[in-house]
């Protein structure tokens, strides 16, 4: 039987989210044959214009149960109708399975969905809506969160990895890659994955700065010295060391430790590998380094990444039908 999803949308919200869509549909044409009936739901039906201007088309709010309902966000948080909060709580006592993209998780908190639950939004808006919502349980630097019956995802792209992940726990990991792979992005990154990329902080300005920080990132198991990086700028050691401090604000040491401890908390939280193999093939010389950078980055050591990815699994899997 299959599984319906709606995709609940409203004046103003956000095109991008609707890339969801993309991964359901995927999913249909998979081995399993059709799995999901899609639907875009709004309080009148009709076109409902977004951000940008672009119109789509929409059913009106109805009886029906659906197995998943999804809200899209906005620009910026959005207050909702009367209608729509009656329909997300009348829906949600029904329906599997809740999500909010980005700052629709505005609206599942004003519906009283959220309270007393881990929730995630786009980090630009997580603190207003921890001050507007206290009953939340906001955590800002998260990709997505799966409390109970409820999901919640970060800004834009986010919405893929949720979908990717409704999509394992329904159909498996190996569905879940596939289509990842036929949408040419990094298969899921977990649920507690940074919001935020240590190569776009860093925000490196000319292309030799970026190449040599992108040839560090490929290589995290070497050793990386100044001069190798310089080499791969094509400066002289001089040269580089001045313009990489001037351009990112820190020394290369610095900056490929940033890279090791997101590499080494991205294989924590995405495998079952031991402390030690995700120091060695990081470059960490042994586990008690990367637990001071982990220190110096979280405040918190590996074991903690790793024991919150390993109770997520968890909780994962008891949801699983």
């Amino acid at each position: 039987m299959k599984k319906s999803i709606a995709f609940v949308v409203f004046d103003g919200f956000q095109l991008v989210d609707m890339a969801a869509v993309s991964v359901f549909e995927l999913a249909n044409d998979g081995p399993s044959g059709p799995t999901y009936d899609l639907a875009v739901l709004s309080e009148h039906g009709g076109p409902v214009r977004s951000s940008s201007g672009v119109k789509i088309d929409s059913h009106p709010f109805n009886a029906r149960i659906y197995d998943t309902v999804m809200v899209t966000g906005a620009m910026e948080a959005v207050v909702s109708s009367p209608g729509l909060i009656d329909f997300l709580q009348r829906s949600s006592e029904a329906s599997r399975r809740t999500a909010s993209i980005c700052t629709g998780a505005f609206i599942l908190a004003e519906a009283g969905l959220l309270d007393g639950r881990r929730v995630t939004t786009h980090w630009a808006q997580a603190r207003e809506l921890q001050h507007r919502y206290p009953k939340t349980r906001v955590e800002e630097d998260r990709i997505f969160i799966n409390d109970g019956k409820v999901w919640t995802s970060a800004g834009m792209t986010a919405c893929i990895d949720l979908a990717l992940a409704m999509v394992e726990q329904d159909l498996g990991a190996a569905s879940a890659s596939s289509i990842a792979k036929m949408m040419v992005v990094y298969h899921r990154r977990s649920g507690g994955q940074s919001q935020f990329s240590a190569l776009l902080e860093m925000q490196a300005k000319s292309d030799r700065i970026q190449s040599a920080l992108s040839y560090a990132k490929r290589n995290l198991a070497r050793e990386l010295s100044v001069d190798e990086l310089a080499d791969a700028a094509n400066l002289s050691r001089r040269q580089f060391s001045r313009s990489f401090r001037s351009e990112t604000g820190q020394s290369p040491a610095k900056a490929v430790e940033a890279l090791r401890v997101e590499a080494a908390r991205a294989m924590l939280e995405d495998s079952n590998h031991s402390i030690d193999v995700v120091a060695r093939e990081t470059g960490f010389s042994d586990p008690e380094r990367m637990r001071r950078a982990f220190l110096r980055k979280f405040g918190q050591p590996p074991q903690a990444f790793k024991r919150a990815a390993r109770l997520g699994k968890e909780v994962l899997s008891a949801a699983m039908p």
